[in-house]
Parts: C-alpha cells; sequence; structure tokens
C-alpha cells in the first residue's frame, strides 16, 4: 500500500486497541506518523496546541465513539470549532465497536466523517480508507 497520510491520529482509550491500530497502520505504511491519544480530551489539546502548525495537524483521526468524560460526539462538536485549516486538512473515521443504530446514524451524518469501520482496525479496512480519501 502506498502512503495515504502522512500524519494519523487514534483516539481511543483502550490503549490495546490503540496498540493493534497503530501496528497495522506502521506495517501498511498507511502513514509516516502516528500519534495514539487514550481520551478525547488529550486529542483535542493536541489539536488546540498544533492547529497552526501544519505538518503537525492529522490528515486522518480514528476516533472511538465511547470513550469517558469527552466521548466522539463531544470530540466531533469541539472539532468543528476549530479553524478551517484543520477541518479542511483532517478526515474523521469512525473506529467503534459499537453496533448502536442510533448512535452510527448520528455520527456518520456529520460532515467531517468520511468513515465508519468496526474494530479491530484492519489492512483490508484502511485499502478502503485509500479509496474513501480520493
Amino acid at each position: 500500500m502506498k502512503k495515504v497520510a502522512d500524519l494519523v491520529m487514534l483516539v481511543d482509550d483502550n490503549d490495546t486497541d490503540n496498540f493493534i491500530s497503530k501496528r497495522i497502520i506502521e506495517i501498511t505504511g498507511f502513514a509516516g506518523r502516528v500519534e495514539a491519544k487514550n481520551s478525547g480530551k488529550v486529542a483535542l489539546d493536541y489539536l488546540r496546541e498544533n492547529q497552526d502548525q501544519v505538518g503537525n495537524i492529522p490528515d486522518v483521526i480514528f476516533l472511538d465513539i465511547n470513550m469517558p468524560v469527552v466521548d466522539g460526539f463531544v470530540f466531533l462538536y469541539e472539532f468543528d470549532k476549530f479553524p478551517d485549516l484543520v477541518k479542511n486538512k483532517t478526515k474523521i473515521i469512525i473506529l467503534s465497536s459499537s453496533d448502536n443504530k442510533r448512535d452510527i446514524d448520528k455520527i456518520v451524518n456529520n460532515n467531517h466523517v468520511i468513515n465508519f469501520i468496526t474494530k479491530p482496525l484492519t489492512d483490508t479496512a484502511l485499502e478502503e480508507v485509500s479509496l474513501t480519501k480520493k
């Protein structure tokens, strides 16, 4: 697989899921760099601190829905307040084990979300991401 993204951010409170996702991204060569954040709050803080540095703005964020404090819905609400530079560069893919149809419908209708993937992240799912990002 050719590199699709310079920087990918993983946002998931499950460190094991982050580890697996990061390894799949590295093995496939999907991205040059991977930033793993174990909460929505930490991820938002990172984006706020780096919103003026194009090289540190992720091309793709893999976002879990169910997390404590700042869940995927709150993250998306806060993400919408970022400058256009961030919103236009970053594509968000929901990476979740949730099969709650109401959650899925609500989140995939968000303007920033380009795809929904069921955990775990696989090389096949990454191939599909490559196609949706073009």
